[in-house]
């Protein structure tokens, strides 16, 4: 019985070997159920291999990789497997017979199983397409593109000619896909003329793209993050597409949309709540894999609540042994964005960074010092180390743009001290610096200076050469530019005091030239500029309200908060005032509910300093439903940017309050304010004290002037007095200037309480002492948030009298008594401020 049971089990065997070997081997392949099954069939065919079965084995070895994760990939034990030479060795024979989608679909596989570019059968492949390149479909030519981008050659002869194709053809393409993939490919040599085309086409068949496609939406970004665009109207519906698709996402999927979103300044609150989420189910399966929970920390730290801080770095600490270098500084860049105090995780983290400090490349180390000064970290023997590396570095770098990562890393420790290396190399460098380097050594440069207090003590002649020789450059750079395009290439490198103090007039006078090149599509770009200067152009100012009034359909809402910003800021009304501000509300109108909060409320701001209080968009602000939005994304944002939207919130609703009573809308910062205002306000400083004197003697006393006093809803006032009708000062009851316990100073924001405590026909006088911020700085125009808080002392029922700094220290009032005489004819004349 045994016997005829073997001879039928090795007779079912035979039948199915032959089974087997009868059917196509295309078939086999496909049939196959691991690469050792794909080899042999190779091992055993290897003389009678077919194109297309050559082919169909690289289809198959690569879709087994596609079916594993990450961490169970085997790519290197198939790339050495002897077959999988041998496969390599058959293919080459078979390159002028193969078809275009076989060709480059094997130069793709073997490119992912990390074959060398010198390899001869990459080279082979590369040269067969180069010669088919014109025939090639717009799907093999996507793919082509992806093989050289990952070879690195972005400016190749090849990648132009590709490029050239694309451009030829644009018109035709109508497949996304593909396109996005060359968008990416050629991105970083096409013109700007080529760009806005590429755009256009992507808007156009972008409605085409399935929701489920997020990988084209995701190229879409990566390509307007490598031209640096951000054109919104694509920017939202990739949003769109990829907000729907989060809890498909993967960890590493979501941490790269959201460093997209960050290069590009797009905010999506939507997508960072829905990936919030999706992220917090992912904590307990990242625990146990250092990896993937560097990865998850980096991701979802930044936009955690406290908890989940909490419990994320609890965690990391416990792994920090483990880190690798990489892994260490992912973990620190985190622990920056989140603001983290845990002091014990601090210390840990640079315990295991001092390790691997000398393996970082410049622009790490300058990612390094740089988190750690923004942690407040101490240690001596870290800081010292880290500065002799930088300076061995610095001695031996030969490139701007490392001596430029040098030298601002250098700037950042703990008492700088930069020494004649340093200087020799920014000085050599100079010619070939482009402007955001020439910036970048400014700031550092400067920062140096605040910071060293040897420095302090005696500037020496060489620094001050060095900051001569900085503007000369600038200056040069911006002299070169003879379009509004190269005009803004250098203008938005310009930062800080080397922008006000070399170059303003400079540049407005530049873009002055080029105004009549200002349109809709760079008009948001130079009024942000332009809020920036404190430098009222009336020309300018004219010429984007024109253009805003005349191309306003083309003008994306988000865009409006940037447009209208140096109008507030400069307190500018255009000729067309009515016109120009009606079209920015009117394009605002249908975006309100999807635009982010935080801008509505800037925006809201912005034109609530120019008078301009649109109902609608006011009572969608002060909404239950928008302020529980508000609230949600405040609780993400960095602790700067949420007191800044929090304190704009309470300036909008003074100012509603006070100026349009006829809304009704409510005042609801008693608390926020009382919280904000009890922090040193009643600290004066040595020229304060000294007008206070003088107060004192002009009006009788010190009872009689107040300082640093509070008025109903929250406005600081530098000095206050009152006078009765006979023009005689009343003393104050108290002369604590601590808010809260002075009589003068009211917490409620009911105005008739301040009246009521006024003798009848008494009259309460403000003193504002207005420094160089308060104006423009060509001309002596009163900047908006001082003239905005003139009209709301007045309507509380003040006097306000505003002396500028350029009268109170002009030759005129240069003695005491001419200060004096000043004081008295403002505060005792005929009611003139």
């Amino acid at each position: 019985m045994f016997r005829l049971r073997g001879i039928s089990l090795l007779s079912w065997r035979a039948f199915q070997l032959r089974h087997f070997s009868c059917e196509p081997l295309v078939i086999q392949m496909q049939n196959c159920t691991d690469e050792e099954q794909i080899f042999g069939l190779i091992e055993r065919n290897t003389a009678t291999l077919s194109e297309h079965q050559v082919g169909c084995a690289f289809d198959v070895l690569w879709q087994f990789q596609k079916q594993k994760t990450n961490l169970g990939r085997n790519v290197e034990c198939v790339r050495n497997h002897p077959q999988f030479l041998t496969l390599c060795n058959v293919t080459a024979n078979h390159l002028e017979t193969m078809s275009d989608h076989t060709l480059v679909n094997v130069l793709y596989i073997i490119r992912q199983f990390a074959v060398e570019s010198h390899h001869p059968l990459v080279e082979a492949l590369v040269t067969e397409a180069w010669k088919r390149l014109e025939r090639f479909d717009t799907n093999v030519l996507s793919i082509f593109s992806t093989c050289l981008a990952d070879q690195h050659l972005y400016f190749s002869p090849l990648m132009g000619k590709i490029a050239d194709i694309v451009n030829r053809n644009l018109e035709t393409i109508q497949d996304m896909r593909a396109l996005s993939v060359l968008m990416v490919s050629i991105s970083s040599l096409i013109s700007r003329c080529f760009q806005e085309r590429l755009v256009n086409k992507a808007e156009l068949l972008f409605d085409t793209v399935d929701s489920s496609k997020v990988n084209t939406a995701r190229r879409i970004l990566l390509f307007l993050r490598n031209i640096k665009c951000s054109y919104y109207p694509l920017l939202e519906r990739c949003n769109k597409v990829l907000t729907s698709s989060v809890s498909h996402l993967d960890l590493e999927s979501i941490s790269k949309i959201l460093s997209l979103y960050q290069s590009l300044q797009f905010h999506s609150f939507e997508f960072i709540e829905v990936s919030r989420r999706r992220l917090m189910e992912m904590i307990p399966g990242s625990s146990g894999y250092p990896e993937s929970f560097v990865r998850l920390f980096a991701t979802l730290g930044p936009v955690a609540g406290p908890e989940i801080k909490k419990q994320l770095e609890s965690t990391i600490l416990l792994m920090s042994e483990e880190l690798t270098s990489q892994q260490v500084l992912t973990v620190l860049g985190a622990m920056e964005d989140m603001e983290s105090r845990n002091a014990h995780l601090i210390k840990k983290t640079a315990s295991v960074l001092y390790k691997y400090l000398d393996n970082y490349k410049s622009i790490e180390l300058l990612k390094v010092t740089q988190a750690l000064s923004c942690l407040h970290f101490q240690n001596k023997e870290f800081f010292v180390k880290l500065r002799e590396l930088i300076l061995s570095r610095l001695e031996a770098s030969i490139t701007p743009s490392e001596i430029c990562i040098l030298v601002s890393a250098l700037s950042m420790l703990p008492f700088p001290h930069f020494n004649e290396t340093a200087i020799s190399r920014i000085e050599a460098v100079l010619p070939q610096c482009d402007s955001k380097e020439l910036s970048d050594f400014v700031s550092s440069l400067m920062r140096w200076i605040q910071n060293d207090h040897k420095c302090l003590a005696n500037t020496t002649r060489k620094q001050l050469n060095l900051l001569q020789k900085l503007d000369h450059w600038g200056h040069h750079r911006l002299q070169q530019s003879n379009s509004l395009d190269l005009l803004w290439e250098e203008l938005k490198s310009l930062k800080g005091e080397w922008l006000h103090e070399s170059f303003v007039e400079e540049s407005v006078a530049a873009l002055q030239c080029f105004a009549d090149e200002i349109d809709c599509t760079n008009v948001a770009k130079i009024a942000s500029f332009l809020s920036k200067t404190n430098y009222l152009s009336t020309l300018l100012l004219d010429r984007i309200a024109s253009v805003v009034v005349q191309q306003i359909e083309k003008i994306h809402p988000f865009s409006i908060l940037a447009i209208t910003l140096p109008f507030s800021v400069l307190n500018y009304d255009p000729p067309q005032r009515d016109e120009f501000f009606g079209a920015c509300v009117q394009c605002l109108n249908s975006y309100v509910g999807t635009l982010d909060p935080i801008t509505l409320v800037f925006l809201g701001f912005s034109l609530a300093t120019l008078e301009y209080f649109p109902e609608d968009l006011l009572k969608k602000i002060f909404n239950i439903q928008f302020l529980a939005r508000l609230d949600s994304q405040l609780a993400i944002l960095p602790s700067t940017l949420s007191a800044r939207v929090q304190f704009r919130l309470m300036e909008l609703n003074r100012a509603v309050c006070l100026e349009c009573p006829e809304f009704q809308i409510p005042w609801f910062h008693d608390r926020f304010c009382r919280g904000h205002y009890n922090k040193d306000i009643d600290v004066m400083n040595g020229a304060q004290q000294q007008i206070y004197k003088m107060l004192a003697e002009v009006l009788g006393g010190l009872r009689c002037v107040k300082a640093s006093g509070l008025s109903t809803y929250y406005h600081t006032v530098d000095f206050e007095c009152i006078l009765d009708k006979r023009k005689k000062p009343l003393p104050y009851r108290s002369q604590s200037i601590t808010p809260g316990k002075s009589p003068g100073i009211y917490w409620e924001s009911d105005t008739s309480r301040v009246e009521s405590s006024l003798p009848p026909e008494s009259e309460r006088i403000a003193l504002e002492f207005l420094d160089v911020r308060a104006f423009c700085s060509n001309i002596p125009h009163l900047k908006g948030k001082s003239a905005m808080k003139k009209r709301h002392l007045e309507i509380l029922g003040y006097r306000v009298i505003q002396v500028p700094y350029f009268e109170w220290n002009s030759m005129a009032l240069s003695t005491k008594d001419a200060r004096m005489d000043y004081l008295r004819e403002h505060i005792f004349g005929a009611g003139k401020s």
